[in-house]
Parts: structure tokens; C-alpha cells; sequence
């Protein structure tokens, strides 16, 4: 089954919404792996709150685009999240799907967010840190570890972090549980 990785941030009530996006995230897909969560500068709008920023790895049959408008956008919308003409606007919820695989963890697609931003490539390197970029040769993990000057301000949440791990654990008890009646 195709595997996934989803991009998830915050600067409005994120110790609240990066959570609850992840829980809702379960809702739909299976939820394999989840990262750190990183406290993180804005970029491109100083003076607005800083990000809690995390990656998710899951598991979907669902196409890339189909991903995009049946699960993220619909999460992003019962969240509070409205886009904007201003790419950089506070938000309460950010879900991007930033790489996906086919079945064996060969990345077909992914977004360019992950070579260019230490916020992206950070989280996505701590859940799918060896799979290889097509066309660039690098691994997640050269990405994150070539962008890290760019998180020298970054602080890690590890308060956030275990809530998340929480929940993932949480929900695959529930499915192990439902499993063995079956």
C-alpha cells in the first residue's frame, strides 16, 4: 500500500490544533510514524507567531490529489483553516503532503518544500529518514542534515511531541484490539 508523508503546522493555539490534526489525520489514514515537533521561526512573515511544526507517515490507498482534497483540505477546514492570498498568514492548521511512495518506500512524488526548508526536511527526516529523493540522489536525512544551519532557532517540543506518540500508540492498540476479535 502506498505510504505517505504529511507535513503538519500551527501558529495559532498549535499545542491544541497540531493534535487534534493528528488525531483526525487517524480517522482516515493509518498513521505509521510520527516525529519530533519543532518550535520554528516564521518564515517570511516576522513578527507573527512562531510554528510547531511535525511530519507524519501514513498509510493510504488513496491517490496523491485524492489525499489532498478528501482528507487534508477537509481536516484543515474543521480545524478554523482559511487560505488566503498571503501564503505566510497566521493559520491554525497547515497540512501538506510533502513526499509519497509507492508500496515499496520508492518516493514517486514529492513537494520541493522538503530540499528547501530546514522545517519541513527536519520532521520528514525523523520519520522516512533513508528514502532517496528521485531525481536529486539525496536521501531525506542529507536534506535535513544540509538544511540544518537554517534551524539553528529552533527549539524541539518534546511536550508536544509525546502527545502526539500518545495518540499514535492509542490508535494502533485500538486497532490491534480489533484485529484479534476479528
Amino acid at each position: 500500500m502506498p505510504r505517505a508523508v504529511v507535513a503538519i503546522g500551527s501558529n495559532i493555539d498549535p499545542e491544541a490544533h497540531v493534535p487534534a490534526a493528528v488525531a483526525r489525520l487517524q480517522d482516515s489514514v493509518r498513521v505509521l510514524a510520527v516525529s519530533q515537533v519543532y518550535e520554528t521561526p516564521p518564515v517570511g512573515a516576522p513578527g507573527t507567531p512562531w510554528f510547531l511544526n511535525a511530519a507524519v507517515l501514513i498509510e493510504t490507498d488513496l491517490s496523491p490529489n485524492a489525499l489532498r482534497e478528501q482528507v487534508l483540505r477537509p481536516i484543515e477546514a474543521a480545524l478554523g483553516r482559511v487560505r488566503t492570498s498571503n501564503p505566510n498568514a497566521p493559520r491554525p492548521i497547515d497540512l501538506d503532503l510533502v513526499i509519497y511512495a509507492a508500496s515499496d518506500a520508492r518516493v514517486t512524488w514529492y513537494d520541493a518544500q522538503v530540499t528547501a526548508y530546514a522545517h519541513v526536511a527536519l520532521p520528514v527526516a525523523d520519520v522516512v529518514p533513508d528514502w532517496r529523493l528521485p531525481d536529486r540522489g539525496e536521501t531525506v536525512r542529507e536534506v535535513a542534515h544540509r538544511l540544518r544551519p537554517q534551524a539553528q532557532a529552533f527549539r524541539p517540543r518534546p511536550d508536544v511531541a509525546a502527545r502526539l506518540a500518545a495518540l499514535v500508540r492509542r490508535e494502533r492498540h485500538a486497532h490491534d484490539v480489533d484485529s484479534e476479535r476479528r
